[in-house]
C-alpha cells in the first residue's frame, strides 16, 4: 500500500497570523506531497511496502538517501500538522507537564531549550521533543529530514512534538527571522495532541 498525503484538519488560513495561508498551501500541497510521492517511488520493489513509516525509519539503512530523505520528510510533516491547531498555545497539563517539569525544571525552561534547539539548528532541519520508554522527555534537533526514529540519530526516543525549521516553512512571512517564527509556533501547539502522543509512547 502506498503512503498518501494526509488531509489537514484545519483550513490553510486557520493558523494565521502565526503561520500564513500561502506558506501552508505550498508547504502541505507541494513540499509534503513531493516527499510522499518520492517515498513511494523509493520503496518500490524494496520489500518494505506495507510496513508502517515508523517501522521503515526504525530499521533504515542510513545510506539509503531516497528513503532517508523522503521517508523522513513524510513522517516529519505528518507529525508537524498533527501537533498544531488554530486554538493552540497555552501550556501542557497532566503527565506531560510533569515530565517536562522533571526534565527541565519548568515549562519556561523547556520552552527556552526547545527554542534554542530550533533557532541554532544550522541550515535546514527540525527541533523535537521526544519521549523515551519510561516517560522521560528530551529536546534535540536534527539536520535535513532526519528524525530521532532513525538509527543513531540525535536523542532517540519517539518524537511527540516537532518544529520544521527549513526556510520553506517560514520564509514568506518571517524571512530570516527564524526566532520570531519559533516563538510564534508556541501559539499554535496542540498540547492535547502532544499529550496523547506522550501517553501512547512512554
Amino acid at each position: 500500500m502506498s503512503f498518501e498525503l494526509p488531509q489537514l484538519s484545519y483550513a490553510h488560513d486557520a493558523l494565521e497570523p502565526h503561520i500564513d495561508a500561502r506558506t501552508m498551501e505550498i508547504h502541505h500541497g507541494k513540499h509534503h506531497a513531493g516527499y510522499t510521492s518520492k517515498l513511494n517511488a523509493a520503496l518500490e520493489g524494496s520489500g518494505d511496502e506495507g510496513k508502517s513509516i515508523e517501522a521503515i525509519l526504525g530499521s533504515l539503512d542510513m545510506a539509503n538517501m531516497g528513503v532517508r530523505n523522503n521517508g523522513g520528510g513524510y513522517y516529519n510533516h505528518c507529525l508537524f500538522w498533527e501537533v498544531m491547531t488554530p486554538n493552540g498555545g497555552g501550556t501542557p497539563s497532566g503527565d506531560l507537564a510533569n515530565a517536562i517539569n522533571e526534565a527541565y525544571g519548568s515549562f519556561d525552561a523547556f520552552k527556552e531549550a526547545f527554542s534554542k534547539a530550533a533557532a541554532t539548528q544550522f541550515g535546514s532541519g527540525w527541533a523535537w521533543l521526544c519521549v523515551h520508554k519510561g516517560g522521560k522527555v528530551e529536546v534535540c534537533a536534527t539536520p535535513n529530514q532526519d528524525n530521532p526514529l532513525m538509527p543513531g540519530v540525535s536523542c532517540g526516543g519517539t518524537p511527540i512534538l516537532g518544529l520544521d525549521v527549513w526556510e520553506h516553512a517560514y520564509y514568506l512571512n518571517y524571512q530570516n527571522r527564524r526566532p520570531d517564527y519559533v516563538s510564534a509556533f508556541f501559539n499554535v501547539i496542540n498540547w492535547d495532541a502532544v499529550a496523547a502522543k506522550y501517553a501512547a509512547n512512554k
